[in-house]
Order: C-alpha cells, then sequence, then structure tokens
C-alpha cells in the first residue's frame, strides 16, 4: 500500500458544484516501501471532486511521481484503491470550504473606524476646495 506523505493543493478553485485542486512541484508526494516518492506534473495534475456527492470525477488523469531516475505513473483510480489519499482529500475539502464568511466584529470595528477617517479627510478636503475655487454657498453648507 502507498502512504500519501504530503498532499497540499498549490490552487483550488471551486467552480460550480466542482472543487479543482491543482498539484505543483513538492506540494504531493507518496511512500513506498520506506522510500519517498515526488509528483511532478508531466501528464495530470489536477483532482476534481463533486462537491455535492464527494465523487473524484476524473479517475483517468495520471500522476507521476519520481523519485532519482525512477518513476510511478498511477491513474488517479489506481491512486485511490492504494493509497490512504481519501483522509487527505477529506481534510482538504473540510478546509477548503468556508465556514463563516460574515467578518468578526473587530474586524468591523476597525473598517467602520478607517471609514469615519476617510469621511473626515474628504471632508476636509471638499471644504479646501470650496476655499480655493471661491464657493461661499459650499463653504457655508460644509461647516453647517
Amino acid at each position: 500500500m502507498l502512504h500519501v506523505q504530503l498532499m497540499k493543493p498549490f490552487y483550488s478553485k471551486l467552480e460550480g458544484q466542482k472543487m479543482k485542486l491543482v498539484f505543483a512541484y513538492q506540494y504531493f508526494s507518496i511512500k513506498k516501501d520506506d522510500e519517498l516518492f515526488h509528483f511532478i506534473p508531466v501528464e495530470g495534475k489536477e483532482i476534481i471532486v463533486n462537491m455535492n456527492t464527494y465523487q473524484v470525477e476524473n479517475l483517468s488523469e495520471v500522476f507521476v511521481f519520481q523519485k532519482g531516475n525512477r518513476f510511478i505513473r498511477l491513474p488517479l483510480y489506481q491512486l485511490l484503491l492504494v493509497s490512504d489519499i481519501h483522509t487527505h482529500l477529506q481534510t482538504i475539502l473540510q478546509h477548503g470550504e468556508p465556514e463563516n464568511t460574515e467578518p468578526g466584529s473587530d474586524v468591523k470595528e476597525e473598517a467602520s473606524e478607517f471609514i469615519t477617517l476617510l469621511e473626515g479627510a474628504n471632508h476636509s478636503r471638499m471644504i479646501d476646495y470650496a476655499l480655493q475655487t471661491r464657493d461661499e454657498n459650499l463653504f457655508n453648507r460644509l461647516l453647517h
């Protein structure tokens, strides 16, 4: 059996109901008989998962791993059968979904303070503009 040593997507993107996980050098490695093989993106480099069913959709994608001058070529369906990749995929997919998209109260408070600061600076610039253009009506409105 193969063991996934490291599996970290270089890039991931949710497209509708499909999560695309793209892998690159040094982000995916497997252990076979205590030897570490590193992923090389010469053929397949992505795993597409249906987020409704959590099924891998591109099972024929071929992943290549290298150690020195030796290579292991595995179609994704075979990699799913002979390794513990399921565990790693599950962890990635669970952490990939946003749990809470609402910003925290501290972020909201800081944003509110910053907006107040920007509004004050803008008000000062408007007063300067009214003075520069000698617009007495605008100047009086800005002061009240």
